[in-house]
């Protein structure tokens, strides 16, 4: 006969499990706008910036957007001096968050 299976423990087992992964996220998401040099810019305008690139509609600026973050997470400098260069060639003009940033740091 078999042993019948515990489905408390393993429906905590999962839960944990899923804790740990929200928390690591989260964690990664934290270590990201350190990376990336946001940490220095004030919550409110970091959430706005994320705002506008969640609700934008243009999807030039978001690939623009990608290749710029495909660009960082490959590491190398002349890879992210490109993706730079790449990302305002998508998004010259547009009045969201990649130009917010912008003159944020230019200031």
């Amino acid at each position: 006969m078999r042993k019948p299976r515990d489905y408390d423990s393993e429906l905590k087992a999962l839960d944990d499990k899923a804790k740990l992964l929200k928390e690591r996220r989260l964690h990664q998401l934290g270590e990201l706008v350190v990376a990336t040099g946001a940490d220095v810019l004030p919550v409110e305008q970091l959430a706005g910036i994320l705002l506008a690139a969640v609700e934008s509609s243009e999807t030039a600026a978001k690939e623009g957007w990608r290749k710029r973050g495909a660009a960082f997470f490959q590491g190398s400098r002349k890879a992210r001096r490109s993706g730079r260069q790449d990302t305002r060639d998508a998004a010259s003009g547009d009045g969201d968050a990649q130009s917010a940033l912008r003159q944020d740091r230019a200031q």
